[in-house]
């Protein structure tokens, strides 16, 4: 008998030890959460911003300006032809905020629900010029003069997936050089793919943005395509409806049109797009 009661008051001793254990662990785990609310700590929030690469400079210098005004939000920031980043978008990509360098792309992802047409806008504008390296002969001056013999190799983005490459093949259309020239064309993945192949003389000539000749110093623009040719250059801007941080998102589009962010984009060359 005295052995069974030893034995209880063993079990007992141990339940109430237990119990203490587990109350002040409580205590402790309850007492962390409230420092850690004290001390202001703040979840980080990252935001994926799809881009064109001709504004890959600009953003670059722009990501930790706001980065350091907006505590607790990372920017993510991926480059690429905006007809690419259209398609990943489509498939299911994460992300927060499209920022292309044509029309169409973002009116397609209006279209198809993936963002709401109050909440894109046009927010900059660009022009399309012919670039060669900085020390060849100038035999370029126009946008016709491509088609002239020694001239043997021509790089523009892929008109599919690369706005630059459409509005070039649109100015080359309506000047009636385009059909002439068809074994000249080296197509590139991105107007930053054509800078470099221009930049190494891998071609003789390109055709990018602005923005993107005044970016490098090892090549000149021998001429500007003539906007009566090709549409409108447009970068318009917008929240893709799936983001999970859409008030982060919302901050951020209303930022970028802003006048700092504004400064920064007119510094690599950017305009605003005129008023109706």
């Amino acid at each position: 008998m005295k052995r069974k009661y030893r034995f209880l008051q063993s079990l007992l001793c141990g339940l109430l030890a237990f119990s203490l254990s587990a109350c002040g662990n409580s205590h402790e785990a309850g007492q962390g959460t409230q420092n850690a609310a004290a001390s202001g700590q703040h979840e980080n929030i990252e935001l994926y911003i799809l881009a064109a690469a001709s504004l890959s400079d600009a953003l670059k210098e722009l990501k930790p300006l706001y980065e350091s005004t907006h505590e607790g939000i990372s920017l993510v920031t991926t480059f690429g032809s905006s007809g690419t980043l259209q398609q990943q978008i489509e498939q299911g990509a994460p992300a927060d905020v499209f920022f292309s360098a044509g029309a169409p792309q973002m009116e397609a992802l209006v279209t198809k629900g993936l963002v709401a047409k109050e909440q894109q806008m046009n927010l900059l504008t660009n022009e399309l010029v012919l670039i060669v390296p900085k020390d060849a002969p100038a035999t370029v001056t126009s946008v016709e003069d491509i088609s002239n013999p020694e001239l043997k190799k021509v790089a523009i983005g892929q008109p599919q997936t690369v706005p630059a490459g459409k509005y070039a093949q649109q100015s080359m259309m309506n000047l009636g050089v385009w059909e002439n020239i068809q074994d000249k064309i080296i197509f590139a993945k991105d107007v930053r793919q054509v800078l470099t192949y221009v930049e190494t003389g891998n071609v003789e000539a390109g055709f990018v943005y602005k923005t993107d000749a005044l970016s490098s110093g090892r090549i000149r623009i021998a001429a500007t395509a003539d906007p009566a040719t090709h549409q409108p250059i447009v970068y318009p801007l917008g929240i893709v409806k799936s983001t999970r941080h859409g008030k982060e998102a919302e901050a951020f589009y209303q930022w970028l049109q802003g006048e700092e962010a504004k400064r920064v984009f007119a510094k690599y060359g950017f305009a605003a797009p005129s008023q109706p």
